[in-house]
């Protein structure tokens, strides 16, 4: 497996279940850094490359990981201790679940949480237990990850995630009973004629009007639209 290289950084994948996916592009460009986070979060690192994104994105002074599958956790870590921004970058290898227990005694916060989460149910298991760990919520459902959330994210502070379009309502009524609410949310699709698969949504502790938007990816297969072109033109290397 080739390393994938970006613009400013490159990540291994040799080791890690879970490849490097539009899905987690489209998160680390998209999430807002208007509230200038000082202190992030990645919950469910897999190669770090949202981390990474935040990194060059960014000028926080702490980019905390956590991920719970072994090999993927020493994927993380090689590739924060290859980049330009190693001395901001640090992984922990817990389920999440007990993470935030731990930092929430500790009394940490964060001003930006951002997860690619586990999001397929039971049904779909495969024989790849690296992978199922990488990609089931049985390995953390969204309740427990939202409640983990409440507890670390900071009063100003900005939890973003990206989910099937057909768990949105799902996530929100869940995230609305933590007391954290929609401000933000992207329907994503591959091409125009293809419908939602994925939405991009941003969470705060106060209500707002939502700010909707859309987004298309293809114009035709390796053709891409100018929203998706100026959105990640800072990561790819042929953007």
């Amino acid at each position: 497996m080739k390393p994938f290289k970006f613009k400013e950084f490159t990540i291994h994948q040799d080791k890690t279940a879970m490849k490097i996916g539009t899905d987690a592009v489209l998160l680390g460009a998209w999430c807002s850094l208007n509230n200038y986070p000082d202190t992030i979060l990645d919950i469910g690192s897999g190669t770090g490359i949202i981390s990474l994104m935040l990194a060059q994105r960014s000028n926080a002074s702490t980019i905390d990981a956590v991920e719970i599958e072994a090999n993927a956790y020493e994927q993380t870590v090689e590739n924060f201790e290859q980049s330009d921004w190693g001395d901001r970058l640090f992984c922990y290898n817990a389920p999440f679940t007990e993470f935030a227990i731990e930092m929430t005694e500790e009394e940490e916060q964060y001003d930006l949480i951002i997860s690619n989460p586990p999001f397929y149910n039971d049904e779909f298991e495969t024989a790849d237990l690296a992978r199922n760990k990488a990609r089931f919520t049985t390995s953390l459902s969204f309740k427990e990850l939202i409640e983990g959330v409440r507890n670390l994210l900071s009063k100003d502070g900005l939890f973003s995630v990206i989910i099937p379009s057909k768990e949105e309502k799902e996530f929100i009524k869940i995230a609305k009973s933590n007391n954290l609410f929609p401000n933000k949310i992207c329907h994503v699709k591959g091409n125009e004629n293809t419908e939602f698969k994925r939405s991009l949504l941003e969470f705060s502790f106060k209500e707002s009007d939502i700010i909707q938007e859309e987004l298309v990816i293809e114009k035709e297969r390796h053709q891409y639209t100018d929203a998706y072109i100026n959105l990640t033109k800072d990561f790819y290397l042929k953007m």
